[in-house]
């Protein structure tokens, strides 16, 4: 099937490289398992040499498991990870955070802190290795958003705007490399159980619940009743989508917002 591979779904990145920013733990550390368990070889980055060390360990550790500790919410910290890995494959933009706060009590501290973190650090590191993905004519990228980019939260409108941003962004990108073998694309998840939802769903749900499970699915009803799932979503749910965005098989999907929302957005688009 030439540059295409086959009709198989078997996904095999074997000789390929991964850098999947934000991957100590979450939604980017159970897809740095899954580009790892299907032949990659994987960058774990985050902000501290202790926490990206405890992840590459659980991960298993080996040759095709790289630790590097940057910020890459700043300028300098993005500089640092390219000078570390100058070439990669495969870009997971992940890293980001969100802070629930009144919109009219967000400083603009905030604001720029949302949009350096969650935007400026795709952005940078697109720039930095899109073209040595043109040079081999073949990369993907991948920006993880969220639903919130769609359905913009109350609670966290600088976190919506942030993500909205990401899909401009990420299309912008996969227009910049049209006719070639990179692909750009954005997933969009909905509620995920990660160690940020688990703090919020605390905050929100608090002992109404009795464990991890009855509290996202709480969470789910109150503040997002349009899911068809009617429950929090695994990482690893959310990582089987950017693996495959990943994959050979995905040579067709570019320039495209991919939900994994558990259909939280009401719409048929």
């Amino acid at each position: 099937m030439g540059r295409w591979g086959s009709f198989g779904m078997q996904i095999d990145l074997t000789g390929k490289t991964a850098l999947v920013t934000g991957s100590t733990v979450g939604i980017g550390h159970a897809t740095a398992s899954g580009l790892h368990a299907a032949g990659a070889t994987v960058v774990v980055n985050g902000r501290g040499a202790g926490r990206v060390e405890e992840a590459v360990a659980r991960l298993g550790g080996g040759k095709r498991l790289i630790g590097v500790a940057a910020d890459i919410g700043t300028a300098e910290g993005c500089e640092a990870l390219v000078a570390a890995v100058p070439d990669v494959d495969i870009l997971i933009n992940n890293a980001g955070f969100a802070n629930p706060e009144p919109v009219m009590e967000i400083p603009d501290s905030e604001w720029e802190r949302h949009f350096a973190v969650n935007v400026m650090s795709g952005v940078r590191l697109s720039r930095a290795y899109v073209p040595g993905m043109l040079e081999r004519d073949w990369g993907r990228v991948i920006f993880v958003s969220s639903e919130s980019a769609l359905m913009i939260p109350p609670e966290m409108v600088h976190y919506g705007m942030s993500k909205l941003a990401q899909l401009g962004v990420a299309r912008g990108y996969a227009e910049s490399v049209a006719g070639s073998g990179v692909t750009v694309n954005s997933v969009l998840p909905g509620p995920t159980m990660t160690p940020a939802l688990e703090v919020f769903i605390d905050q929100v749900v608090g002992e109404d619940a009795a464990d991890k499970e009855e509290g996202g699915r709480l969470l789910v009803e109150k503040m997002r009743p349009t899911s068809l799932l009617r429950r929090v979503a695994e990482a690893g749910e959310v990582a089987n989508l950017i693996v495959y965005l990943s994959s050979p098989q995905a040579s067709a999907t570019t320039g495209a917002s991919m939900r994994v929302d558990a259909g939280v957005v009401r719409t048929v688009a």
